[in-house]
């Protein structure tokens, strides 16, 4: 069974293949990625963990982009999880009228999936540098306080 349904998956991933790609589609989408591209600023949209305040995270929609699994053993409190490959589908329950933060484990797929969500129209999207293990590692919520507390002598 289990050998037919790769059959069958391979059969049909090779005859979307061999679809022709309608020109004007894909200009469209260079079009856009090349505007985006023109006038993103040079960190893509990221933000570091240190840089946002504990009081400032309920302002955020928070975006935790990694699979279910994941998501269920550990995640930022208040995240909603909606898979990188997903944000695209799922971008009507993301708000564009409030800032968006979204992470993966290191900030890889959820680079991806901002890029995407940005060339789609959300100018409000940030992609948490580092991801979850750089969060964790930076203290969580109280990463900015541990940044601009007192030196350790």
């Amino acid at each position: 069974m289990k050998k037919l349904l790769t059959i069958t998956l391979a059969a049909a991933l090779l005859g979307a293949a061999s679809l022709p790609a309608r020109a004007d589609d894909t200009q469209a989408v260079i079009n856009a990625m090349e505007a985006y591209l023109e006038f993103v600023d040079y960190g893509g949209a990221t933000i570091f963990p240190e840089q946002i305040p504990k009081d400032d995270w309920k302002r955020f929609f928070v975006i935790d982009a990694r699979d279910k699994a994941q998501f269920g053993k550990e995640h930022i409190p208040g995240a909603s999880n909606i898979e990188w490959r997903q944000v695209l589908a799922q971008r009507k329950v993301i708000p564009k009228d409030k800032p968006v933060l979204i992470y993966c484990n290191t900030g890889t797929l959820s680079a991806q999936a901002g890029f995407a969500l940005r060339v789609a129209g959300y100018e409000n999207v940030r992609i948490l540098q580092g991801g979850f293990a750089e969060w964790k590692s930076k203290g969580g919520f109280d990463a900015a306080a541990r940044a601009t507390g007192p030196a350790k002598h």
